[in-house]
C-alpha cells in the first residue's frame, strides 16, 4: 500500500449484543442491549459518518455457536454473537440518516438465491446512493447447515465452487440483464421500458438455473462494492478472483503481509492488477489524552473480558471443540468444513500460539491487534502496523459501544487527518466504489465487467 495516502477506515460490528468484544456488554458505559433499535444504529452510523470514516462493515452468523462444550449454552451465557438479527433489514434507515458512509453487508452464497438475492442489493444500491457493499462468506456453522436444509455443511472447497457460480449468476443479472438505457420513463408514447433492451441471462449451471431478466432497474454502483474474507488456500483464490476489498487476518503484521502477497500474486493469474485490490485488517483501539490514562483504560475493559466468549467464537468458526483444552495448550492445524484460516493464522504464524496467546493476550482483548495510546502514539502504531502488514486500511471492533467508536472519531481521526491519512468528505453524492476506487463500476479486469450490457447479448434460450 501507499504509506502516505487515506486509508480506508470502517466501523466493525454485527447486529448482536456483542461481536468479539467478549464480554464487554457487561461494561457500565456499553449500550449494546439496545442493539434491536433503530436509535442505538442510527446513532452509531452519523458517529462514523461524521467521523470520517468510510464504511459500517456489519458481520453475521446463520446459527447458534454451539461447538464449545457440545452446544449453546456458553455462548448464550455470555451473550457471545447470540441474539442476532438481521443486518441487511438496516440498511435504509441508516442510509436516511447519513450522507457519505458506505455499509458493508454480510450474505452467505450458501443459503441465499442469487435471483433473490441480486434484487435485495440492487434494491439497497437505489436507497443509499450506491453507497452498499456485500462481504461474501460461505458460511462456517454447522447449527446454519441443520437449521437451513442441508443435515450437514456442504464440504469447504465446495461451498466456494458454489459461491463461484453464485457470484457470476448475479454478475449476468446486475451487469448483463438491462441496457444503461432500456428505461426510458416515456409518458407520451407510454413506454416506460424498452423491452429490447431487457435480457434474459439463460443460466444454465450445475448448482443455479436462472433464465429469466433481473427484476430491478440499474443502479448507480450496478453491482455493489465486493468484500471478502476468505484466508483458506480456496477462499484465497476466490478473493483473488472477485473481491474489491480483501479482510485479511493473521497471527502478526508478517503473516498478514504473506497472505495479502500470496492473493495478489493469485489475482495477476485471473489477469487483474494486483494492486487494484485493497486490504484491510480487524484491530481495536484505546485511546485516551495520556499514556497513564489509555492505559488505566485498557485495564479496567480487560476486567470485563470473557475468555469463555472467546473460546466458544473460536470453537464454533475452527469447528473444533476446545472445551477440553487448557489455555496454554498450543494451537494445531487440522483440515474441518469450518473457518481453516483461523486455525492456519495461527498455527502456521512462525511460533508456537497457545491459546491464551491467541483469545487472551495481555495487551488485547483476542484474535486482533491492539493499539493503546494518545492520539498520536495511536496513529504512530496505526501507520506502523500499516505499513509492516502491507494493508491498506482497518475495520475498527468497538470494545465498549458506542463510546470507542467515538473516541476514534474525535481523538485519532483529527490526528491522522493531519498526517493526509483521511479521505476528504466528497462534496456532492459519491458511491462507495468511488470513494474506494475512483469510479462507480467494476473495473475492466474484473470479471464482472465481461458482462456489460453494452458488449454483452444473451443468446436464445433452447428448448
Amino acid at each position: 500500500m501507499s504509506t502516505d495516502g487515506p486509508i480506508i477506515l470502517n466501523g466493525f460490528s454485527m447486529d448482536a449484543v456483542s461481536h468479539v468484544n467478549y464480554g464487554l456488554w457487561r461494561h457500565p458505559a456499553d449500550q449494546t442491549y439496545r442493539y434491536n433499535t433503530i436509535d442505538h444504529w442510527v446513532q452509531l452510523a452519523k458517529i462514523l459518518d461524521d467521523g470520517g470514516f468510510d464504511a459500517l462493515f456489519i458481520a453475521d452468523a446463520l446459527g447458534l455457536l454451539d461447538t464449545y462444550g457440545g452446544g449453546p449454552e456458553a455462548a448464550l451465557r455470555t451473550g457471545t454473537q447470540s441474539p442476532v438479527s438481521d443486518p441487511l433489514l438496516l440498511v435504509s434507515a441508516l442510509a436516511a440518516q447519513t450522507s457519505h458512509l458506505g455499509f458493508g453487508v454480510t450474505v452467505s452464497t450458501t443459503y441465499e438465491q442469487p435471483y433473490l438475492l441480486a434484487r435485495k442489493f440492487t434494491t439497497l444500491d437505489h436507497l443509499t446512493g450506491g453507497r452498499v457493499a456485500w462481504n461474501i462468506v460461505t458460511s462456517q456453522l454447522e447449527s446454519a447447515a441443520r437449521n437451513l436444509g442441508l443435515e450437514r455443511q456442504i464440504p469447504h472447497d465446495e461451498r466456494y465452487e458454489r459461491a463461484d457460480e453464485f457470484l457470476d449468476v448475479t454478475y449476468k443479472l446486475w451487469e448483463a440483464s438491462w441496457e444503461d438505457d432500456a428505461v426510458v420513463r416515456d409518458a407520451e408514447r407510454g413506454v416506460y421500458t424498452d423491452p429490447a433492451k431487457v435480457h434474459p441471462i439463460n443460466h444454465r449451471g450445475r448448482y443455479f438455473t436462472v433464465l429469466d431478466a433481473h427484476l430491478s432497474e440499474p443502479s448507480p454502483q450496478r453491482t455493489p462494492v465486493l468484500f471478502q474474507a476468505g484466508g483458506s488456500p480456496r477462499g484465497q483464490r476466490f478473493a483473488a478472483r472477485h473481491a474489491e476489498v480483501i479482510f485479511v487476518a493473521g497471527a502478526d503484521a508478517a503473516g498478514v503481509r504473506r497472505r495479502v502477497a500470496e492473493t495478489k500474486a493469485l489475482a495477476a493469474e485471473y489477469g487483474r492488477d494486483p494492486e487494484s485490490l485493497k486490504f484491510i485488517s480487524a484491530l481495536s483501539v484505546v485511546v485516551d489524552d495520556t499514556e497513564a490514562g489509555a492505559r488505566a483504560k485498557l485495564a479496567e475493559y480487560q476486567s470485563y473480558f470473557s475468555v469463555e466468549g472467546a473460546l466458544a467464537h473460536y470453537s464454533a468458526s475452527t469447528g473444533v471443540d476446545f472445551s477440553d483444552r487448557d489455555l496454554d495448550s498450543v494451537i494445531d492445524y487440522r483440515d474441518t468444513d469450518s473457518n481453516r484460516s483461523l486455525l492456519s493464522m495461527f498455527a502456521d504464524g512462525g511460533r508456537p500460539w497457545t491459546l491464551r496467546d491467541a483469545l487472551a493476550p495481555r495487551d488485547g482483548f483476542g484474535r486482533t491487534q491492539n493499539f493503546v495510546g494518545t492520539p498520536a502514539g495511536v496513529a504512530d502504531q496505526l501507520e506502523r502496523w500499516l505499513a509492516e502488514s502491507d494493508t491498506d486500511g482497518i475495520n475498527l471492533i468497538h470494545i465498549v459501544t458506542p463510546d470507542s467508536w467515538r473516541e476514534f472519531a474525535e481523538l485519532v481521526v483529527p490526528e491522522l487527518r493531519r498526517r493526509g491519512r483521511v479521505r476528504e468528505r466528497p462534496t456532492g453524492p459519491a458511491t462507495l466504489r468511488e470513494r474506494l476506487q475512483g469510479s462507480p463500476h467494476v473495473r475492466d479486469d474484473h470479471p464482472a465487467a465481461q458482462h456489460r450490457a453494452a458488449r454483452y447479448r444473451v443468446p436464445a434460450s433452447t428448448p
